[in-house]
């Protein structure tokens, strides 16, 4: 069904064309009446399994085992745990910013939904921590505060990922602090670029995330003191005030929180997977070219993000979203890839009599920025790139190494026999390197066109070093 549109003008005294406002008929407007159900569904039942877990904290061990607390503590007590708690969340903090701090903006999907996973995670923890003896119950309060730690890295580092994503027009400011303006029909100011269209089909990725605006024009997604996420937050605490006054068993208590959770996470993965990236990612750079190389079908951000998972393994190949080819390290250092082509002595760290000299690998990869090897027995890419490699180069490596163990995988055993493995190797990675830079420009072009950002590098998980040839 095509897409209706009705366009008005607006007019000065003079006749002089002041503004243009068009009326669009969305034929998915049933589906985007799904995603503010999903929206307003998360943050409600986010906001009463926030009281339960308030409850279980502040109630003594006295009134009830759901309670985290103890009626006879001392004050004191009470406020080292209160320090403990604080310095293990910040130490977590720490940690997991410095090791996948680089991991956050490339897999902003996965980590905004594994930041809920941590905060409900950590409600149960407060709830089940009055079972145990005093000295447990210190750990898990304190493994629920690092776990709420976890949860405000990876939502506020995806949060700062999928804002410039919507920010289509430069707009990030504008775009987390804009009040969503509501209005009965979906009129926008065509002659407004600072609106982004694109915004409207987000839904609200938990409390610190994105308000939908379907349909509506005029709103773009804002910050969570918006008006209907405020609007949301209020209502779920009035009925949670309710359902705190009537559920007291703990059969009851645990029942309904385990609803209430269970609404949040299936709540936040539709809204997660309704998310279009238009960058490539490992996982989407995999989706991608196997499409367009087994098919020649050039898919869309909207029809990669539809087959794309959630939680992916770190480094897989896969073809075609379902076949698993192997696994590819890039942006490693060159000592990584020196290992697989000899033998490394554990007690001096140097690598002995590589079966391919290195010349001949540089040789191979003199016009391109980066050096792959393909190590067969383990099924593993190794990728080294180059000073200043830019993100095209990343991405083409990515792709070399895909259709190198697709390639490889391909080869029947007679012909894996038939010569030795060094040479085998050689030969795969210069016939995939020669067929795909046939193509790759074209490639390139054909994905640009659909809408795919390869500007931005989105390939790199770890901190990834860089050799000078």
């Amino acid at each position: 069904m095509a897409t209706s549109t009705m366009e008005l003008q607006e007019k000065d005294e003079a006749g002089n064309v002041t503004a243009t406002y068009v009326e669009s008929a969305d034929p998915n407007a049933n589906g985007d009446s799904r995603i503010d159900v999903i929206d307003s569904l998360q943050a409600f039942s986010s906001a009463i399994a926030g009281l339960l877990s308030s409850r279980a904290v502040l109630e003594g061990q006295t009134s009830s085992w759901v309670g985290v607390g103890d009626a006879s503590a001392s004050p004191t007590a009470a406020l080292l745990l209160s320090v403990l708690q604080e310095s293990m969340g910040r130490i977590a903090t720490i940690l997991f910013a410095h090791r996948l701090g680089t991991s956050l903006e490339p897999e902003c999907k996965s980590y905004r939904l594994a930041a809920d996973v941590f905060n409900d995670t950590a409600m149960i923890l407060d709830c089940l921590s009055p079972a145990f003896p005093k000295v447990v119950r210190v750990v898990l309060l304190s493994l629920s505060s690092v776990l709420r730690a976890l949860c405000g890295v990876a939502a506020g580092s995806s949060k700062a990922s999928l804002s410039a994503h919507f920010a289509r027009w430069g707009n990030l400011g504008e775009l987390n602090a804009r009040m969503v303006i509501e209005i009965p029909y979906a009129f926008y100011a065509a002659d407004n670029p600072s609106t982004s269209s694109e915004a409207t089909d987000c839904a609200d990725l938990h409390e610190d995330q994105y308000l939908p605006s379907r349909g509506l024009g005029l709103g773009t997604p804002a910050h969570k003191d918006s008006s209907q996420e405020t609007i949301i937050s209020l209502m779920g605490m009035l009925v949670g005030s309710l359902v705190v006054s009537r559920v007291s068993s703990p059969l009851a208590t645990w029942s309904s929180l385990i609803l209430l959770l269970s609404i949040h996470l299936a709540t936040n993965h539709a809204a997660v997977r309704a998310v279009s990236m238009h960058t490539l990612n490992r996982q989407r750079a995999n989706l991608a070219f196997s499409a367009l190389i087994e098919k020649d079908i050039v898919p869309s951000p909207d029809e990669v993000a539809k087959q794309e998972r959630v939680f992916e393994r770190d480094g897989v190949l896969r073809w075609e979203g379902s076949r698993v080819l192997g696994y590819c390290q890039i942006g490693v250092d060159l000592r990584t890839m020196l290992k697989s082509l000899g033998t490394s002595e554990s007690s001096t760290g140097s690598v002995r009599a590589p079966a391919i000299k290195l010349a001949d690998l540089m040789d191979l990869y003199r016009d391109e920025e980066y050096l792959l090897w393909y190590a067969t027995s383990q099924k593993k890419v190794i990728i080294v790139l180059k000073e200043r490699a830019s993100t095209i180069a990343q991405l083409k490596a990515w792709v070399h190494g895909l259709v190198a163990a697709r390639r490889q995988s391909e080869w029947r055993s007679s012909e894996v026999q038939a010569r030795p493995e060094p040479e085998r190797t050689m030969e795969l990675l210069s016939s995939t390197l020669h067929d795909l830079s046939e193509h790759f420009d074209g490639y390139v072009q054909r994905l640009q066109a659909v809408g795919w950002d390869l500007d931005v590098a989105a390939l790199e998980t770890l901190s990834g070093k860089r050799i000078l040839v």
